[in-house]
């Protein structure tokens, strides 16, 4: 009999199960992949760790978390600074001086506010009714017909016109020539790989792999006094409220036979034309050497049964649905519901180990 039955061998599921055996409880892990580490997991591939699951750069402002996955393993200094590439045309991400500058040809921010502001006033748009015209009030025409229209479609699905303009409440624009994506104080790739994280947290731990919790679902809820489940919520109750939607994602891999196939780790297709969103160029995380390559390419898809769930579409719908299951969830006594999937939330790394953590305190502090 074990006292906690995890349900996902993801961050969430990996951290509360640390925790409770640092505590002295006994727990079991499973998954219906063949492997641990949910979406952060790595796999070596010519001497080179891919983020099988798209890139996976770790950031924060928390210094607690910080401190905390650097506990497992020690991490690289590096910074995330994706590039666009439209039709050929190659722009810094997020937009940022030099972005302006491959624009507009101007050099000081003055100069760059003064032709958002004129685009913006071009526009005439008073009230925002859907995502292009939200987007382009907030950077004008020009950065969101080459920088944001097409990548957005692509990844949702949907045309601009037809998405609600709350997806895109802001977007970053730095008046700076600083090429760093994120603004936190913490930021680096584990050397090594997630693995070494995920592993260290699950050393001691019994973990069962290939085990669909549904289909053995009796079985399983009978070895443990209590679950914590990182899954669907609305699969756990049996859609009984409907169906909760995502959208998903397709991963092509190539290995190279050449060193350096586009000099940096993610860069971002911006056109509608270009099918995927991305291409990865794995070794740029770790600052590899190898003589080969390895590269992804990412495709947006529609999400249906079966395929793996990433992005909540958090829309009013949805957010109806999800507030009947999380009534629900909130009743029960026995069942931690924790992850993404199970809070219907895109969450980033550091924000799923938080949200972790506080579980466990919550759990043990009485």
């Amino acid at each position: 009999m074990y006292d906690y039955l995890i349900v996902g061998a993801g961050l969430f599921g990996s951290v509360f199960a640390y925790e409770a055996t640092k505590r002295g409880k006994k727990c079991i892990v499973i998954d219906r992949r063949n492997h641990v580490g949910g979406n952060v997991y790595t796999e070596n591939i010519e001497g080179i760790n891919v983020h099988k699951y798209g890139a996976h750069i770790f950031h924060t402002n928390n210094k607690k978390i910080w401190d905390y996955v650097n506990s497992f393993t020690e991490f690289n200094r590096y910074t995330n600074s994706p590039v666009a590439n439209y039709k050929g045309e190659i722009y810094n991400l997020p937009f940022n001086m030099n972005t302006f500058n491959k624009l507009w040809g101007v050099i000081t921010p003055q100069e760059a506010k003064n032709m958002i502001e004129e685009q913006k006033k071009e526009a005439g748009i008073a009230e925002p009714n859907n995502l292009e015209e939200q987007a382009i009030s907030l950077v004008g025409t020009d950065i969101y017909e080459k920088l944001v229209k097409g990548y957005t479609e692509k990844q949702w699905g949907r045309s601009a016109k037809e998405l609600p303009s709350f997806i895109i409440k802001r977007l970053p624009v730095r008046f700076t020539y600083d090429n760093n994506y994120f603004n936190d104080k913490y930021q680096g790739i584990p050397i090594g790989g997630y693995n070494v994280i995920i592993e260290k947290m699950l050393k001691g731990v019994d973990v069962q792999l290939n085990t669909d919790f549904f289909a053995n679902r009796d079985e399983l809820e009978g070895k443990a006094k209590k679950i914590v489940f990182t899954g669907m919520i609305d699969e756990f109750y049996d859609y009984q409220f409907g169906q909760l939607d995502y959208r998903s994602l397709k991963f092509e891999n190539e290995v190279l036979d050449i060193e350096n196939y586009q000099g940096n780790a993610v860069v971002n297709y911006t056109d509608r034309e270009t099918a995927y969103t991305r291409v990865i160029e794995h070794k740029h995380f770790e600052f590899g050497t190898q003589e080969k390559t390895v590269i992804t390419k990412e495709y947006p898809k529609e999400w249906e049964k079966g395929d793996e769930p990433y992005y909540p579409i958090n829309d009013n719908r949805n957010n109806q649905i999800y507030a009947k299951y999380k009534e629900l969830a909130e009743k029960e006594d026995n069942i931690i519901f924790g992850g993404r999937l199970a809070t219907y939330k895109y969450y980033d790394m550091h924000q799923v180990i938080g949200a972790a953590l506080v579980a466990v305190d919550r759990e043990f502090s009485v």
